[in-house]
C-alpha cells in the first residue's frame, strides 16, 4: 500500500512538473514574438504618411489613403534620405547616405 501511495506521489509530482516547464516555455515563446518587430526589411514601413522621422511594423502602420504630403524634405525619410529596415528584429531608419 505505501509503495502505491509513494508511486502515485512521484507520478503527479512529475506531470505537474512538465505542466510548469510547458507552461513556462509558451509564455517564453510568446514574449519572444512580442519582442519581434520584424523578419526582414519589407516588414517595415514609416510610422506616419508624411515626413516620418521612424519606422513601425507593417502591422501597425498607418492609412495613407487619401492623404496627400507636402513636396517638402524635412523626415529622415524623406527625399530618398533613408528607408525603413529590419535591425536586430526592430524597424529601425536607415541613412541611404553614403
Amino acid at each position: 500500500m505505501k509503495v502505491l501511495k509513494k508511486r502515485r506521489q512521484i507520478i503527479l509530482g512529475i506531470i505537474i512538473g512538465l505542466l510548469i516547464i510547458g507552461i513556462l516555455f509558451y509564455f517564453n515563446l510568446n514574449k519572444q514574438k512580442a519582442d519581434k518587430e520584424c523578419s526582414i526589411d519589407s516588414d517595415c514601413v514609416p510610422t506616419s504618411c508624411c515626413h516620418a522621422d521612424s519606422c513601425v511594423a507593417k502591422l501597425s502602420a498607418p492609412d495613407c489613403s487619401g492623404i496627400f504630403c507636402s513636396m517638402v524634405c524635412s523626415g529622415l525619410l524623406d527625399c530618398g534620405a533613408g528607408q525603413c529596415s529590419c535591425i536586430n528584429s526592430k524597424c529601425k531608419v536607415v541613412s541611404n547616405k553614403k
